[in-house]
């Protein structure tokens, strides 16, 4: 986030096809979109993290973050992203735990509706250690699954969560965020540099499912990069 969207995406470009785009900040859609016209990538989106909850029990609140969902859809057409990845919303407090479980369910359906309208495929992604933040276990797949929105497997926040061979197992992951960590908290880590047996999980991952490499240093996502490519046969 300290360059500009298009800084970023040149950057990217001479490494890879494929950048997924965190639509917040400097480089939120909604003010930069042009820039992802300028160069010819497969796009993937993550819907904003710092300001919105679809867990949120304050209605307004809810059906705000809905719309900017649905208006970060229609963004993601125009650009032919593929995917757009949902995080499926926190609580503040532990009391308020099943209002907050009742207001994700809404939104959900809602979702789950506002998926038929456009071309890109939404996938909820699981989280990490975080009690505040609901999907942490494998549970929460057939909630996912009633509904027909896809799973977006967040390999380090799974392994963080002890949870990792089950989701593999479990498979139906249409999109995959791929960074490591030791096993006792979500560090971001290069591919590599933690403990992830990366070769189960690219033999596990479907064929189908979208991957990119969620670091936080474009040094970590050169040698994530370096290290996939190098125990991939």
């Amino acid at each position: 986030m300290d360059r500009s969207l298009e800084e970023a995406l040149d950057l990217i470009s001479s490494h890879t096809c494929r950048a997924e785009i965190l639509s917040d900040s400097l480089h939120s859609l909604f003010i930069s979109e042009e820039a992802c016209h300028s160069f010819d990538l497969q796009y993937t989106v993550h819907a904003p993290t710092a300001d919105i909850n679809i867990a949120s029990e304050n209605e307004c609140l809810r059906k705000a973050a809905i719309q900017v969902i649905g208006d970060l859809a229609e963004v993601c057409d125009r650009i032919g992203a593929v995917r757009l990845v949902i995080h499926p919303g926190h609580l503040w407090d532990g009391g308020t735990r099943g209002a907050a479980q009742q207001a994700l369910d809404r939104s959900l359906d809602d979702l789950a509706v506002m998926q038929q309208e456009v071309n890109v495929r939404f996938a909820v992604e699981n989280m990490g250690t975080w009690e505040v933040c609901f999907f942490r276990e494998p549970e929460f797949l057939g909630r996912l699954a009633d509904t027909g929105l896809g799973f977006a497997l967040d390999v380090g926040h799974a392994h963080a969560n002890g949870n990792l061979e089950t989701f593999l197992e479990l498979g139906g992951a249409i999109h995959v965020h791929l960074h490591d960590n030791c096993g006792n908290r979500d560090d971001h880590l290069a591919c590599g540099e933690g403990n992830i047996d990366f070769r189960r999980v690219l033999a596990a991952i479907p064929a189908g499912a979208t991957k990119v490499v969620e670091s936080v240093s474009f040094q970590q996502f050169e040698r994530s990069l370096d290290f996939l490519e190098r125990i991939t046969p």
